[in-house]
């Protein structure tokens, strides 16, 4: 049986947000990790940003990956407000690029916005990530990434920063779901480990309790979400 290389990554932190699609002012939340996010991810550990957006579409194409909760999160909805009408707000911002993000002059409306943004809190979540093909980057090169970003991380969204090194080792499998299998569960202290454990694989790697086709795909050139990707998901068998 053919071995494949896979990463193991645990998504650890007070807060995490794996972005669905936006309606309004409601951002709502897949219940596992997606395409865009992890290809950002990897993207800005690379050392990347968004005008990169050729690599950043290759490596989404390619990503394969699986994902579990071995903490349950509980759902937080933050109810956020901004006055953009503030004078210091309409003249200078600043990236985490540590670059300045000059506005004035801008056309950007005025005005109290309202946003309802959901976040996974108190969760710990590990994922089996490979690459399908070859090319740039390398499974390798990825490795060395996240081992060693080329920027601090964040999962899904800039406040939600990383408890712990979110690298935790290359393993061999037949698959990321078998890798995800095989990986015992994160040591979780005294949160709340769910009664079965929830998983979502990529569909050629076997049925699940259900098919969920997600819009996680982002169309990196015009800076928008676009296309889906079927997804099974189910429970899993894990390794003690």
């Amino acid at each position: 049986m053919r071995l494949m290389d896979v990463l193991l990554l645990r998504f650890d932190a007070p807060l995490m947000s794996f972005g669905a699609v936006v309606v309004d002012q409601r951002h709502p939340l897949w219940r596992f990790p997606g395409s865009a996010m992890l290809a950002g991810l990897i993207g800005n550990a690379l050392g990347w940003d968004h005008r990169d957006t050729e690599r950043l579409q290759t490596l989404q194409d390619r990503l394969r990956f699986a994902a579990r909760w071995d903490a349950a999160p509980e759902l937080l909805t933050d109810y956020q407000t901004v006055d953009l009408g503030q004078d210091f707000l309409m003249e200078t911002g600043w990236t985490t690029r540590g670059r300045r993000e000059d506005r004035k002059g801008g056309t950007a409306a005025t005005g109290t916005h309202i946003r309802y943004r959901d976040h996974w809190a108190n969760g710990v979540a590990t994922v089996a990530l490979a690459l399908d093909g070859t090319g740039d980057p390398s499974l390798g090169n990825v490795e060395q990434a996240l081992r060693y970003p080329a920027r601090p991380l964040f999962i899904g969204r800039k406040p939600c920063l990383p408890a712990a090194p979110i690298l935790v080792g290359r393993r061999q499998a037949t698959g990321v779901k078998d890798a995800l299998a095989r990986e015992p569960l994160a040591s979780i202290g005294p949160r709340r480990r769910p009664q079965r454990v929830e998983a979502l694989w990529p569909l050629d790697e076997g049925a699940g309790v259900q098919t969920e086709e997600r819009y996680d795909q982002r169309d990196w050139a015009n800076n928008i979400h676009r296309g889906s990707r079927r997804y099974a998901v189910g429970l899993l068998e894990v390794a003690t």
